[in-house]
């Protein structure tokens, strides 16, 4: 497949355009004019590379690519060396932040709301179509000890959980992929009982103390793992293309 066309096809299936993002969205490294076989991960790491350069791809398609805002615009040390590996094999990087959360079907909060069982998938900020959190209702209610040991099974990562004080059974719960956590103050206000992110701050334990509502932060990189994965699968299904996951592992 011709690099301008995979370009078109994932601008248009992920809509970069619709929302305001901190880097670019789409084709960030040009490389070879055509695609067979295409690496897919969470990070656009060296190590990423090192295993795309070794499968001789010719795309790798990441969640967190380069030249995020207030980032310095010089190419020295790790931005080079990575950059630089992609120019001289000649692999084209593609990125999709911010999109490749929100999309409805493919999405990292769509594909955490499939792994958890979560219904009536609504958007956490009222009137706001393309919210980034989402909120809806658990298929099966539950204690908030059992739902965290549900997190640390599927994500294969042992979450912080701060219980909320009245230790409530968890009947609606919001959500964000990677670093969400902001959203908790928000969900509370609504009355949700639980909030569900990869990251976590000082200030959120006093929000979830003060305001009743149990936290989880399950890892960034473990929350955002399944739309860039869900994402190849499509392209693979759709396209025919040669299309590998490979997972870096990330602890945070």
């Amino acid at each position: 497949m011709l690099t301008n066309q995979l370009e078109q096809y994932l601008n248009g299936l992920l809509k970069p355009e619709q929302i305001k993002d901190f880097t670019p969205n789409g084709l960030q490294i040009q490389g070879s004019d055509k695609v067979n076989k295409i690496i897919t991960g969470v990070t656009a790491s060296k190590a990423l590379i090192a295993r795309a350069i070794a499968e001789k791809a010719d795309a790798i398609i990441v969640h967190h690519g380069y030249f995020w805002k207030n980032e310095s615009y010089v190419i020295r040390g790790m931005k080079h060396d990575r950059i630089k590996s992609l120019l001289v094999n000649d692999i084209n990087l593609f990125a999709y932040h911010l999109p490749l959360d929100i999309h409805p079907t493919l999405g990292n909060n769509a594909q955490l709301a499939k792994l958890f069982d979560i219904e009536n998938v609504a958007p956490l900020e009222l009137g706001n179509p393309l919210s980034v959190a989402m909120q809806g209702s658990l298929a099966t209610p539950s204690n908030a000890d059992v739902f965290a040991k549900k997190i640390n099974t599927i994500l294969e990562r042992e979450c912080l959980h701060i219980p909320a004080p009245s230790n409530k059974e968890i009947k609606t719960i919001a959500w964000c992929s990677g670093g969400g956590q902001g959203y908790i103050e928000l969900a509370a206000e609504q009355g949700i009982d639980a909030f569900l992110t990869g990251e976590v701050s000082e200030q959120t334990t006093h929000i979830a103390h003060e305001m009743d509502i149990h936290f989880f932060a399950a890892g960034h990189h473990a929350t955002e793992r399944y739309g860039v994965k869900a994402l190849g699968e499509h392209l693979a299904k759709e396209l025919s293309l040669d299309v590998e996951f490979i997972d870096i592992d990330n602890p945070v």
